[in-house]
């Protein structure tokens, strides 16, 4: 099996097994800020042009309910490749009777979508997990109509003194305890840390997404500096 197709087998496989945990684990590791950082994302592309939304990577749903809040008259595309975390984004949206979120099982490396088709995409958490980050910015660029925005959050190292030392030892150390007792799954929330580590840092995304084809990419650290929300215009 290729390398690529290996990774992407590897992490398909990991957010299946703690799909159950997901949303639990999210909380308990953000204090429950996730969801903020999600409605950041999602009041980014807000004034993008009318037109379809496409959230990839959407796990359970949280981003693409947010872009639903966010813009009520704009439909929802939220794509996952993982069925099991799409079984869970369904019951949530049917206990929320939000009929126009539109669940696709989708891989973000080859989307089935016409150029052009969205007015915005999002995604929360997903680039670090790609096997072709630059191919997977490029999917993204694509299939964006004219105008349109692209947002993306990602975990980064805060690199302020002493904060980031601090970081790194509840990351490395407590993430995956919590995982082991909560979720059952340490390597799962062990090769959370690593990919975080191993990711380019928001001033090379930004460079990545620019060479992508987006044009004024801007980034903002939320969460303390460990989160970085990345916005560009196709």
């Amino acid at each position: 099996m290729p390398p690529a197709a290996g990774k992407a087998e590897q992490v398909r496989a990991m957010f299946t097994r703690i799909a159950g945990r997901y949303d639990l684990m999210n909380s308990l590791m953000t204090g429950g800020r996730h969801h903020a950082w999600r409605r950041a994302a999602a009041a980014a592309v807000a004034e993008a042009p009318e037109g379809p939304a496409l959230d990839l990577a959407t796990g359970t749903g949280d981003l693409a309910l947010a872009l639903r809040a966010a813009s009520p008259r704009r439909p929802v595309v939220a794509a996952d490749f993982s069925e099991a975390m799409l079984r869970r984004a369904r019951v949530k949206c049917v206990a929320r009777n939000e009929g126009q979120v539109a669940l696709l099982a989708a891989d973000a490396l080859a989307l089935p979508f016409r150029d052009a088709t969205f007015a915005c995409v999002t995604s929360a958490f997903l680039l670090r997990n790609l096997a072709d980050l630059p191919g997977g910015l490029a999917e993204m660029r694509r299939v964006t109509a004219p105008g349109g925005r692209v947002a993306a959050l990602e975990i980064t190292r805060p690199r302020v003194p002493g904060w980031d030392a601090a970081f790194g030892l509840y990351f490395n150390r407590v993430v995956p305890l919590v995982g082991a007792v909560v979720a059952h799954d340490r390597s799962a929330y062990t090769y959370l840390p690593r990919s975080v580590e191993r990711f380019v840092t928001p001033a090379e995304l930004a460079a990545l997404m620019r060479a992508a084809g987006l044009r004024d990419v801007a980034w903002r650290r939320l969460g303390l500096g460990t989160i970085a929300l990345h916005v560009g215009t196709a």
